[in-house]
């Protein structure tokens, strides 16, 4: 991939959603300087991209009209990008997506696959940006809810094999293999058993072969795993959870609403896989020089009298 995906750890995109009817933050972002102000905000908690959307597709939404899904998201691309940062959109209009790489976007995030607009994949290529595909079947791109009729060999199955296709469609289109993201598509046309049998069957869909995006954040399965809905912002600590399993799975990245828990949970994902402390950590004074796993020397080991130190933690 491009610049979008530089470094090891598992990215984490914050949401800007300028948009009235969103699930989780409808309306409170609708403007241009709160989505700047929001957007600033995720930056400054440390998100790794913000993905700006002006088009809901929560359950029971309807498309806006393309001059006004330009008007909402292209001012934010452009003011956010000239600051360099690293933009997504998330659209299904290769319209949208034009302007919006031609203001700075540094991703395009296409929820429908490419399926949606013919010319999206198209637009992307000759953008040389990254394209994320993600799985939704549906009769009518627009609102999330309904469900695609069930495949006999399961859902992991069927996303895996509607993926191929659509990364196979994108090289067909010119966009280059380095460019092309996968998302499992959670909540899109999707029970909840569909939904976690996803996020169990993640190493399948990672297996291949392209950088994989997960969007559970604040999603009604998410919300639901005390067998009851709660409120989206109340499921923040269960999505941080599915973002350091994603992550440790071998995600590229989590879409999410809340920074600071995601990415303490990805760190920890790394520090886990890597199985020491990650860069720039410092427990002097606690432990032992060297850190607490290593053996201690032999000064410390033993006191004048041959007796063992009482160097580390304690009880």
């Amino acid at each position: 991939m491009t610049e979008v995906g530089a470094a090891t750890r598992c990215k984490v995109m914050g949401i800007v959603n300028v948009t009235e009817d969103s699930f989780s933050d409808g309306g409170m972002y609708n403007t241009f300087d709160a989505a700047i102000s929001h957007a600033r905000e995720l930056l400054a908690q440390g998100a790794d991209i913000i993905d700006v959307g002006g088009e809901s597709t929560r359950p029971g939404a309807h498309r806006v009209d393309e001059a006004e899904e330009i008007a909402r998201v292209v001012p934010v691309v452009r003011e956010l990008a000239a600051q360099g940062h690293l933009i997504s959109v998330d659209t299904m209009r290769a319209s949208v997506a034009e302007a919006s790489i031609e203001a700075g976007a540094a991703l395009i995030n296409d929820v429908s696959g490419g399926l949606a607009d013919p010319n999206m994949l198209r637009v992307c290529a000759a953008g040389d940006v990254p394209v994320c595909l993600i799985h939704w079947k549906t009769d009518r791109f627009g609102s999330a809810s309904g469900r695609a009729a069930a495949d006999p060999r399961g859902i992991v199955a069927d996303v895996t094999e509607h993926l191929s296709r659509l990364a196979d469609d994108a090289l067909a289109a010119g966009v280059l293999e380095e460019n092309i993201v996968l998302d499992p598509g959670l909540g899109f046309a999707k029970n909840a058993d569909d939904n976690w049998a996803l996020l169990h069957g993640l190493p399948q869909i990672i297996d291949l072969g392209f950088p994989v995006l997960v969007g559970a954040s604040r999603k009604r399965f998410v919300a639901s795993l005390h067998g009851s809905a709660r409120k989206p912002q109340e499921a923040d600590a269960a999505t941080a959870a599915i973002s350091a399993l994603s992550a440790a799975a071998g995600a590229w990245a989590v879409r999410v609403h809340n920074v600071p828990f995601s990415l303490d949970a990805v760190r920890v994902a790394e520090a886990w896989d890597a199985g020491h402390a990650l860069g720039g950590a410092s427990a002097s004074g606690d432990y032992p020089q060297g850190g607490g796993n290593q053996a201690a020397a032999p000064a410390q080991a033993a006191d004048n009298d041959g007796n063992e130190s009482a160097a580390g933690e304690g009880a």
